[in-house]
Protein backbone atom coordinates (compact mmCIF):
# COMPACT_ATOMS: atom_id res chain seq x y z
CA UNK A 1 0.00 0.00 0.00
CA UNK A 2 3.16 2.35 -0.44
CA UNK A 3 2.06 5.80 -1.80
CA UNK A 4 -1.11 4.88 -2.27
CA UNK A 5 -4.11 7.44 -1.00
CA UNK A 6 -5.48 7.70 2.14
CA UNK A 7 -9.54 6.63 2.25
CA UNK A 8 -11.74 8.24 4.55
CA UNK A 9 -15.42 6.89 3.95
CA UNK A 10 -18.51 6.33 6.11
CA UNK A 11 -21.92 8.21 6.90
CA UNK A 12 -22.20 11.80 7.97
CA UNK A 13 -23.69 10.87 11.67
CA UNK A 14 -24.11 6.92 13.30
CA UNK A 15 -27.85 6.14 12.79
CA UNK A 16 -28.23 2.50 13.70
CA UNK A 17 -25.49 -0.49 14.01
CA UNK A 18 -27.13 -1.58 10.73
CA UNK A 19 -26.32 1.04 8.62
CA UNK A 20 -22.48 1.16 10.39
CA UNK A 21 -22.39 -2.98 9.05
CA UNK A 22 -23.92 -2.31 5.49
CA UNK A 23 -21.11 0.69 4.92
CA UNK A 24 -18.62 -1.17 7.25
CA UNK A 25 -18.86 -4.13 4.75
CA UNK A 26 -18.74 -2.29 2.06
CA UNK A 27 -15.41 -0.97 3.05
CA UNK A 28 -13.85 -3.86 3.79
CA UNK A 29 -14.57 -5.65 0.00
CA UNK A 30 -12.84 -2.62 -1.34
CA UNK A 31 -9.61 -2.50 0.84
CA UNK A 32 -9.37 -5.79 -0.35
CA UNK A 33 -9.98 -5.21 -3.96
CA UNK A 34 -7.42 -2.65 -4.23
CA UNK A 35 -5.20 -3.11 -1.81
CA UNK A 36 -6.21 0.19 0.57
CA UNK A 37 -7.03 0.60 3.89
CA UNK A 38 -9.89 2.62 4.06
CA UNK A 39 -10.44 4.64 6.98
CA UNK A 40 -14.36 4.17 8.60
CA UNK A 41 -15.78 7.01 10.03
CA UNK A 42 -19.06 8.47 11.31
CA UNK A 43 -19.94 10.76 14.30
CA UNK A 44 -21.44 10.40 17.42
CA UNK A 45 -22.94 13.89 17.64
CA UNK A 46 -23.31 16.42 15.51
CA UNK A 47 -23.54 19.11 17.37
CA UNK A 48 -23.31 22.01 14.79
CA UNK A 49 -26.31 21.00 13.06
CA UNK A 50 -28.94 24.17 11.37
CA UNK A 51 -31.84 23.53 13.52
CA UNK A 52 -32.25 22.37 17.25
CA UNK A 53 -34.55 20.35 16.05
CA UNK A 54 -32.16 18.27 13.65
CA UNK A 55 -31.31 14.57 14.41
CA UNK A 56 -27.48 14.99 16.12
CA UNK A 57 -26.41 10.74 16.77
CA UNK A 58 -26.22 8.44 19.54
CA UNK A 59 -24.13 10.39 21.95
CA UNK A 60 -20.50 9.74 23.30
CA UNK A 61 -20.78 6.79 25.32
CA UNK A 62 -23.37 4.72 22.87
CA UNK A 63 -21.44 6.20 19.84
CA UNK A 64 -18.21 4.67 20.99
CA UNK A 65 -19.48 1.37 22.04
CA UNK A 66 -20.65 1.24 18.31
CA UNK A 67 -17.24 2.30 16.82
CA UNK A 68 -15.71 -0.12 18.78
CA UNK A 69 -18.05 -3.09 17.35
CA UNK A 70 -17.12 -1.92 13.80
CA UNK A 71 -13.43 -1.67 14.68
CA UNK A 72 -13.44 -5.23 15.93
CA UNK A 73 -15.60 -7.17 13.83
CA UNK A 74 -14.67 -5.90 10.78
CA UNK A 75 -10.46 -4.93 11.45
CA UNK A 76 -11.11 -1.37 10.19
CA UNK A 77 -9.50 1.76 11.08
CA UNK A 78 -11.67 4.31 13.16
CA UNK A 79 -12.22 8.06 12.93
CA UNK A 80 -14.64 10.13 14.68
CA UNK A 81 -15.02 14.12 15.32
CA UNK A 82 -15.14 15.94 18.71
CA UNK A 83 -16.72 19.14 19.82
CA UNK A 84 -15.57 19.58 23.52
CA UNK A 85 -12.18 18.77 25.44
CA UNK A 86 -13.38 16.54 27.83
CA UNK A 87 -14.32 13.81 24.67
CA UNK A 88 -11.05 13.37 23.60
CA UNK A 89 -9.71 11.35 25.91
CA UNK A 90 -12.14 8.66 25.81
CA UNK A 91 -12.31 8.96 22.26
CA UNK A 92 -8.76 8.43 22.03
CA UNK A 93 -8.99 5.14 23.44
CA UNK A 94 -11.59 3.79 20.81
CA UNK A 95 -10.51 5.47 17.33
CA UNK A 96 -7.11 5.56 15.57
CA UNK A 97 -8.10 9.39 13.89
CA UNK A 98 -9.47 12.23 16.00
CA UNK A 99 -10.74 14.74 13.73
CA UNK A 100 -11.26 18.07 14.92
CA UNK A 101 -14.26 20.09 12.92
CA UNK A 102 -13.46 22.98 10.93
CA UNK A 103 -15.64 25.67 12.76
CA UNK A 104 -13.72 24.28 15.47
CA UNK A 105 -9.44 24.48 14.46
CA UNK A 106 -8.62 27.43 16.30
CA UNK A 107 -10.04 26.18 19.41
CA UNK A 108 -6.59 25.45 21.37
CA UNK A 109 -8.20 23.38 23.93
CA UNK A 110 -9.53 20.81 21.91
CA UNK A 111 -6.53 20.91 19.67
CA UNK A 112 -4.19 20.54 22.58
CA UNK A 113 -6.76 17.67 23.98
CA UNK A 114 -6.81 15.95 20.75
CA UNK A 115 -2.79 15.91 20.48
CA UNK A 116 -2.45 14.49 23.85
CA UNK A 117 -4.41 11.49 23.48
CA UNK A 118 -0.85 10.06 21.13
CA UNK A 119 -3.75 9.65 18.34
CA UNK A 120 -3.70 10.91 14.78
CA UNK A 121 -5.07 14.40 14.62
CA UNK A 122 -7.16 15.26 11.53
CA UNK A 123 -7.66 19.18 11.14
CA UNK A 124 -10.24 20.34 8.77
CA UNK A 125 -9.47 23.62 7.84
CA UNK A 126 -12.07 26.14 8.48
CA UNK A 127 -14.24 27.74 5.67
CA UNK A 128 -13.22 30.96 6.71
CA UNK A 129 -8.92 30.37 6.79
CA UNK A 130 -6.73 30.08 3.82
CA UNK A 131 -4.44 27.05 3.87
CA UNK A 132 -1.32 28.69 4.73
CA UNK A 133 -3.47 29.78 8.00
CA UNK A 134 -3.58 26.19 9.19
CA UNK A 135 0.37 26.48 10.11
CA UNK A 136 -0.91 27.73 13.45
CA UNK A 137 -3.24 25.02 14.76
CA UNK A 138 -0.78 22.52 13.08
CA UNK A 139 1.85 24.16 15.94
CA UNK A 140 -0.94 24.25 18.64
CA UNK A 141 -0.71 20.28 18.05
CA UNK A 142 2.84 20.07 17.52
CA UNK A 143 4.03 21.23 20.80
CA UNK A 144 1.43 19.78 22.45
CA UNK A 145 2.81 16.66 21.29
CA UNK A 146 0.30 15.14 18.44
CA UNK A 147 3.17 12.27 16.74
CA UNK A 148 1.12 12.57 13.49
CA UNK A 149 -0.79 15.46 12.02
CA UNK A 150 -3.15 16.01 9.01
CA UNK A 151 -4.99 18.58 7.05
CA UNK A 152 -8.25 18.42 5.04
CA UNK A 153 -9.38 21.01 2.53
CA UNK A 154 -13.16 21.44 2.43
CA UNK A 155 -13.52 24.86 1.09
CA UNK A 156 -14.23 28.62 1.69
CA UNK A 157 -16.86 30.46 2.79
CA UNK A 158 -18.30 32.10 -0.89
CA UNK A 159 -20.77 34.85 -0.39
CA UNK A 160 -23.96 33.67 1.87
CA UNK A 161 -24.80 29.87 1.76
CA UNK A 162 -21.97 28.91 -0.56
CA UNK A 163 -18.76 27.67 -0.89
CA UNK A 164 -16.07 27.62 -3.06
CA UNK A 165 -13.07 25.22 -3.31
CA UNK A 166 -9.25 27.48 -3.55
CA UNK A 167 -7.36 23.93 -4.68
CA UNK A 168 -3.55 25.82 -4.17
CA UNK A 169 -4.99 25.75 -0.55
CA UNK A 170 -3.36 21.79 -1.17
CA UNK A 171 -0.28 22.62 -2.59
CA UNK A 172 0.03 25.45 0.62
CA UNK A 173 -1.07 22.87 3.20
CA UNK A 174 1.68 20.34 2.27
CA UNK A 175 4.43 22.41 2.98
CA UNK A 176 3.25 22.21 6.54
CA UNK A 177 2.16 18.06 6.97
CA UNK A 178 3.03 15.44 4.69
CA UNK A 179 -0.62 13.90 4.26
CA UNK A 180 -3.51 16.94 2.92
CA UNK A 181 -7.06 15.15 2.31
CA UNK A 182 -9.81 16.59 0.41
CA UNK A 183 -13.19 16.40 1.86
CA UNK A 184 -15.19 15.82 -1.48
CA UNK A 185 -18.70 15.59 0.33
CA UNK A 186 -18.99 18.80 2.92
CA UNK A 187 -16.98 20.77 -0.13
CA UNK A 188 -20.88 20.93 -2.44
CA UNK A 189 -22.58 21.87 0.81
CA UNK A 190 -24.49 25.14 0.58
CA UNK A 191 -24.78 26.03 4.32
CA UNK A 192 -27.63 26.35 5.17
CA UNK A 193 -29.72 27.08 2.41
CA UNK A 194 -32.51 24.81 3.19
CA UNK A 195 -35.15 25.15 5.14
CA UNK A 196 -33.32 24.88 8.76
CA UNK A 197 -30.47 22.38 7.42
CA UNK A 198 -27.64 22.70 4.98
CA UNK A 199 -27.91 21.69 1.16
CA UNK A 200 -25.71 20.60 -1.69
CA UNK A 201 -25.16 18.47 -4.64
CA UNK A 202 -23.73 15.08 -4.96
CA UNK A 203 -23.05 14.77 -8.61
CA UNK A 204 -20.14 17.14 -7.93
CA UNK A 205 -17.79 14.66 -5.78
CA UNK A 206 -16.30 13.08 -8.07
CA UNK A 207 -15.25 16.03 -9.91
CA UNK A 208 -14.01 17.34 -6.44
CA UNK A 209 -12.03 14.71 -6.10
CA UNK A 210 -10.13 14.66 -9.77
CA UNK A 211 -9.85 17.92 -9.39
CA UNK A 212 -8.16 17.84 -6.00
CA UNK A 213 -5.61 14.93 -7.64
CA UNK A 214 -4.84 16.83 -10.24
CA UNK A 215 -3.37 19.73 -7.28
CA UNK A 216 -1.52 17.08 -5.53
CA UNK A 217 -4.31 15.64 -2.58
CA UNK A 218 -2.88 12.70 -0.57
CA UNK A 219 -6.16 11.51 0.54
CA UNK A 220 -9.64 11.87 0.38
CA UNK A 221 -12.92 11.88 2.24
CA UNK A 222 -16.02 10.54 1.62
CA UNK A 223 -19.68 10.43 3.31
CA UNK A 224 -21.03 7.70 1.68
CA UNK A 225 -24.31 6.15 2.47
CA UNK A 226 -27.04 3.23 0.63
CA UNK A 227 -29.92 5.42 0.63
CA UNK A 228 -28.56 8.61 1.11
CA UNK A 229 -31.93 10.63 0.64
CA UNK A 230 -33.23 8.89 3.48
CA UNK A 231 -30.04 9.98 5.60
CA UNK A 232 -30.27 11.84 8.64
CA UNK A 233 -27.42 14.19 8.47
CA UNK A 234 -25.97 15.91 5.11
CA UNK A 235 -28.20 14.03 3.10
CA UNK A 236 -28.04 16.05 -0.27
CA UNK A 237 -24.24 15.96 0.07
CA UNK A 238 -23.55 11.85 0.69
CA UNK A 239 -22.57 9.57 -1.77
CA UNK A 240 -24.43 6.70 -3.18
CA UNK A 241 -22.06 3.75 -1.32
CA UNK A 242 -22.72 1.73 -4.13
CA UNK A 243 -20.63 4.71 -6.37
CA UNK A 244 -17.40 4.91 -3.96
CA UNK A 245 -15.88 1.93 -5.97
CA UNK A 246 -15.92 3.28 -9.35
CA UNK A 247 -14.22 6.93 -7.73
CA UNK A 248 -11.75 4.89 -6.27
CA UNK A 249 -10.87 2.68 -8.66
CA UNK A 250 -9.93 6.90 -10.47
CA UNK A 251 -7.57 8.10 -7.36
CA UNK A 252 -5.14 5.05 -7.10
Amino acid sequence: MINKPTFIAGPCVIESPELLCIVAEELVRLNEKYDINIIFKASFDKANRTSINSFRGPGLEKGLSMLYDIKQKYGLRVLTDIHESYQAEPVGEVVDVIQIPAFLCRQTDLLVAAAKTGRIVNIKKAQFLSGRDMKYPVQKCLESGAKEIWLTERGNCFGYNNLVVDFRNIADMKEMVSNVIMDCTHSVQRPSAGDGKTIGDRKFVPSMALAAKAFGATGYFFEVHPTPDQGLSDAANMLELNKLDELISKLI
